[in-house]
């Protein structure tokens, strides 16, 4: 997993669906997959925030746990979505690299979305290995 793929706001971009079926070279099909290379890598902020927060925007800081407003309203918003929608917590994600370092959150995310049957990556959003499972949409 890349360092670079965990965006400003807890998002791991590594497990996202988007960035599976960009990085899995799946062909885009309007309106079923969509592709993304994360936001990091396309020179974006973050995806789900920049354009809510300045010291994200101007490179102020790394990750929202830096931010003496953290977890803002913005990023409560997402979280919440995530939650319900995923079982993920994008402010959970920031605590633990907060706490043990990026290098430690992407090894624990690497057990988690490992595929036991061929070893590749599942998506967050679906639970689907885009390694050995036939891959239809953007939700698996």
């Amino acid at each position: 997993m890349e360092p670079e793929l965990v965006a400003p706001c807890g998002m791991n971009c590594n497990v996202c669906s988007a960035y599976l079926a960009y990085s899995s070279g799946l062909p885009k099909k309007r309106g079923k997959i969509t592709h993304c290379q994360g936001c990091l890598p396309r020179k974006k902020k973050c995806a789900f925030l920049k354009g809510q927060c300045a010291k994200i925007r101007n490179g102020k800081i790394r990750f929202c746990f830096e931010c003496s407003s953290f977890p803002c309203e913005n990023l409560e918003k997402i979280d919440s979505r995530y939650r319900e929608n995923y079982g993920v917590s994008f402010t959970d994600n920031l605590r633990k690299i907060e706490k043990g370092g990026l290098d430690d959150f992407l090894r624990e995310q690497e057990k988690r979305y490992r595929c036991g049957r061929c070893g590749g990556t599942k998506s967050v959003h679906s639970g689907k290995c885009y390694g050995c499972e036939e891959i239809r949409s953007w939700r698996g």
